[in-house]
């Protein structure tokens, strides 16, 4: 049976949960080798931020970039850079903290759980602060095997602006269709703002009917969709603007419905969009510009004349809209499970695949509040045990995150992190050692569940079983001869149900796909 912890990790992954989370404050991701600076023996990052009078604190957070968290070190913040324009506070919780002037240190020793985050900062202007104003906060951190590392992250201060927009936003539709998206942006500050980036964030269904020459898409959409849109049109205190017709979503035609799917989409201004870029690994994934002509805004307001100084959002959190798209219709899918038969001697290791196709008409895994997610439980043959697993198969007793991927087991939970449209074969491929001669049989047995953890039937429930033969010489039947396969192995598969909530969702930010391959 899967451990409660096991379920607890994948439940985590749920996209709405990320990119909420994500959006609120950012997590900050593994910086490309350009933005740490190297040093003796570890390299660092912080962030860098804008604040505005009136605006809300910021963070600055400091991280080490190395494969073992740091437990004995060090951390002097020179903040005289910024301290006429901008209060950086003492923090609270790392270590024991002392000021002298304007310079803070923060000594940290026996860390019993260390983690790559050394130090975070608010970062508040100061009633004086004006728009423009720039300085560096310098951090040097010191431990006793690696020597000193220095680096610098910037505070500037911006311009004031509130963007807002509508907080709910409802679509309906069949597989198939395209379906008409006026997304809004306004402004309720009291300064014009001055450019506006649109981020977007969804599922599967809500699939972006064009591909504008002014938006970054990600580079792998497989199974959900994202990407950021620049748009250069200036917005008056009072006004709102809103995407211009030719933007919608087109429902693939393999949707599975009925559904409901959700999407976000946040304006940001241009200054914070860079900062989230930096910081965002969902963000950071974007790259590829599409060809179908520029996207516009509707009754953009006369240009102006306006101030240099960069602009931060002063209430970042009325700013997003949350769709939601109803996919009309009966569409489902048949998935049907991939046996295999293992041939060799004893003591020899030979390759395994197993796993499953889905047969159609609708796609699995690719999210929605009804739609059905596919994992499988792989029991191998008795006399044989996994020497490699594939990175998304687990120990049925073990870990996910720590235990996936790893040897020596009798028994794995596998899973898809992507959508598996119709006629595509997921394959699980391990290496397995045969330890006894002699003829036996496991299985391969398919779970189908959604995100509330309930079993769901696939349109054929009669495929979603498939033998595990493995004939092995070294004569004899050590094995004990063939097995039947009947029923289910409930215990096994008790917890599989939360497990389902990463398939075709938590994949976006973790797949890599290394072992886990798809064919026509």
């Amino acid at each position: 049976m899967f451990k409660h912890s096991t379920r607890r990790w994948l439940a985590g992954l749920g996209v709405a949960g990320v990119f909420v989370a994500a959006s609120a404050t950012p997590a900050v991701a593994a910086p490309t080798p350009a933005d740490a600076q190297a040093a003796k023996g570890f390299d660092l990052y912080a962030n860098d931020v804008i604040v505005a009078p009136g605006g809300p604190e910021k963070l600055v957070s400091l991280y080490s970039l190395i494969s073992q968290p740091l437990t004995e070190y060090t951390v002097k913040v020179d903040r005289s850079g910024v301290d006429g324009f901008a209060e950086v506070q003492k923090p609270v919780g790392y270590g024991s903290c002392t000021e002298t002037g304007a310079v803070l240190t923060c000594t940290v020793k026996d860390d019993q759980e260390p983690d790559l985050d050394l130090l975070s900062l608010v970062v508040l202007p100061r009633k004086k602060a004006k728009a423009g104003q720039e300085g560096e906060l310098a951090f040097t951190v010191t431990t006793p095997g690696s020597g000193s590392t220095s680096f610098r992250s910037t505070v500037s201060v911006g311009e004031g602006v509130d963007l807002v927009s509508e907080p709910f936003v409802y679509l309906d539709g069949k597989p198939g269709a395209t379906v008409k998206s006026p997304l809004t942006v306004g402004n309720q500050g009291d300064k014009t703002a001055k450019g506006m980036v649109l981020f977007f964030f969804g599922s599967y269904s809500l699939t972006p009917s064009k591909r504008y020459s002014n938006c970054e898409y990600v580079k792998d959409d497989f199974d959900v969709n994202a990407f950021a849109c620049t748009l250069d049109s200036s917005l008056e205190p009072g006004a709102g603007l809103k995407l211009d017709d030719s933007f919608g979503f087109a429902v693939p035609g393999d949707a599975w419905a009925p559904n409901r799917d959700y999407g976000f989409a946040i304006w940001f201004t241009p200054a914070d969009w860079k900062a989230v870029r930096a910081e965002v690994p969902t963000a950071g994934e974007l790259g590829e510009k599409g060809t179908d002509g520029l996207l516009g805004l509707e009754s953009v307001s006369t240009p102006q004349v306006l101030s240099r100084a960069a602009q931060t959002d002063v209430d970042p959190y009325n700013n997003e809209t949350m769709l939601q798209l109803t996919v009309k219709g009966n569409q489902k899918a048949d998935v049907a499970a991939n046996g295999a038969t293992l041939h060799g001697k004893v003591d020899k290791t030979v390759p395994l695949t197993v796993g499953f196709t889905n047969n159609g008409p609708a796609a699995i895994n690719a999210g929605g509040e009804q739609g059905m997610a596919t994992m499988a439980l792989v029991t191998l043959p008795r006399g044989a045990r996994v020497v490699e697993a594939p990175e998304y198969c687990a120990d049925a007793e073990g870990e996910f995150g720590e235990d996936s991927g790893k040897p020596g087991g009798t028994a794995y939970a596998c899973f898809v992190p992507q959508v598996v449209n119709k006629g595509k074969k997921a394959e699980f491929r391990f290496s397995v050692r045969i330890e006894k001669a002699g003829t036996s049989v496991g299985k391969i047995e398919l779970w189908h569940g959604g995100p509330d953890e309930r079993r769901a039937k696939d349109l054929n429930p009669g495929n979603d079983t498939a033998k595990i033969l493995l004939n092995s010489g070294d004569g004899g039947q050590g094995g004990g001869g063939s097995l039947p396969i009947t029923g289910t192995s409930t215990g096994l598969l008790a917890g599989i149900g939360g497990l389902l909530l990463v398939a075709g969702v938590g994949g976006y930010l973790v797949a890599k796909r290394r072992r886990t391959r798809f064919v026509a």
